[in-house]
């Protein structure tokens, strides 16, 4: 599905791109505490899918008067709004959830930073479109750097499933970042991204509604308190964080960011979230990694970044993996 985007279309050009980085780093910022905030809720008692469908659920019911502002989209963009809520939604949240209950906040989310690098595989071995060298280079970086994370020297000392999970999330990302972008080319006949994510969702509340089976949940365990490292933290206002600022707040910013940016590099920012996500659980749950894990988990940043950064260029019949420089600057495309 590939996605093009004109830097140069940003709303207000440099100062535009100015608003775009900081919504970005905004959004990066308020997901990276989602983790943190919702594994004292799964430790608590709650399953991981029932904090994520507390999270939509509560997110989907802040959204709703934006949803029925922009109910046309419902006939106009059916397509866009169903793939958002199945995976920049549901996918991401539930995969990654499941995975901070088997394996450390940060692992989880350096695996998922692996994105980037499937994006370049998609357009690479799927599309059979070239890639820039430094962009091959970013995803063997991303590769190694994960090795280290996860200490294969170690026979894969983490849950196999959690990694699988956080994976899973990592091509749900793919998703979220492509997703973000549809339209933002159209002007004026743009969707409205607060429309799309209010339906993104709802959508999403739904599908996790099947699928996590809310009325078995033991709602109990909200009026009580949560432990976060041993100190005790009211769970409705662990909740409360998850789902206005790490979830509304994130995704608003997050979205925006994207259209006044590009995927490729609101998701350079978005790589910010490993390292805030890593620092906060290392503070908070007193979840330490070692010198090899925390080297490795900049790697992958580094490769994640380089990745993203070095996407190729639109519509170009001749390899761009010659190292030269990127024609046409103004137009990106990045697929999945």
């Amino acid at each position: 599905m590939p996605v093009h985007t004109s830097e140069s279309s940003a709303p207000g050009g440099g100062r535009g791109k100015g608003v775009g980085l900081g919504l970005a780093l905004g959004s990066a910022l308020a997901f990276g505490g989602s983790g943190v905030a919702a594994k004292p809720l799964i430790e608590a008692g709650l399953d991981p899918l029932h904090v994520v469908w507390l999270r939509v659920a509560g997110a989907a019911l802040v959204m709703l008067p934006l949803a029925v502002r922009h109910r046309a989209l419902v006939r106009t963009r059916p397509a866009l709004l169903l793939g958002f809520g199945l995976l920049a939604v549901a996918g991401v949240q539930a995969c990654y959830f499941a995975a901070i209950s088997r394996i450390p906040v940060g692992v989880a989310l350096l695996v998922e930073y692996l994105a980037p690098a499937l994006v370049l595989g998609w357009v690479r071995f799927v599309q059979r479109r070239p890639v820039t060298r430094a962009a091959a280079l970013g995803v063997v970086l991303a590769a190694g750097g994960l090795a280290c994370v996860v200490e294969v020297w170690a026979g894969l000392s983490f849950d196999a499933v959690g990694l699988l999970l956080a994976l899973a999330a990592a091509c749900c990302q793919v998703g979220y970042f492509v997703l973000s972008d549809q339209g933002s080319d159209a002007g004026e006949a743009s969707p409205d991204p607060l429309g799309v994510i209010a339906y993104g969702l709802l959508v999403g509340a739904l599908v996790l509604t099947a699928v996590a089976r809310p009325w078995t949940m033991d709602w109990s365990i909200l009026a009580g308190d949560a432990h976060m490292n041993g100190n005790p933290v009211p769970a409705a206002l662990l909740l409360a964080w998850i789902v206005l600022i790490a979830t509304v707040l994130a995704y608003v910013t997050g979205v925006v960011s994207v259209r006044r940016l590009s995927p490729q590099v609101a998701g350079v920012v978005a790589c910010l979230e490993a390292v805030i996500a890593t620092v906060l659980a290392w503070i908070l749950l007193g979840e330490h990694l070692s010198a090899p894990q925390i080297a490795g988990g900049a790697v992958v940043l580094l490769g994640a970044f380089i990745a993203q950064s070095s996407a190729p260029t639109k519509a170009s019949g001749e390899p761009v993996a010659g190292g030269g420089p990127e024609r046409e600057p103004a137009t990106r495309e990045t697929s999945a």
